[in-house]
């Protein structure tokens, strides 16, 4: 491989890293509330709801973040 494909394929696997971080992070959010919800018998799924939430706001504050990194590095 030659200098200038390397460079083009870092920032696809970058973006594809944020992705699968981001995927990650809700997930696990979303098993945390799960979990709570178990441990505190609520039926509602309150727990599960406002984990999730605050957990997609989380990976999406990620994202943002190091799409700006790296767009400035460039």
């Amino acid at each position: 491989m030659t200098q200038k494909s390397k460079k083009t394929l870092n920032p696809y696997v970058r973006f594809t890293t944020i992705a699968l971080q981001m995927g990650l992070t809700i997930y696990l959010g979303s098993k945390l509330g799960e979990w709570l919800d178990i441990k505190f018998n609520n039926d509602d799924q309150l727990y599960y709801k406002i984990v999730t939430l605050v957990s997609v706001f989380i990976a999406i504050f990620m994202v943002i973040r190091q799409v700006i990194n790296l767009t400035n590095k460039e």
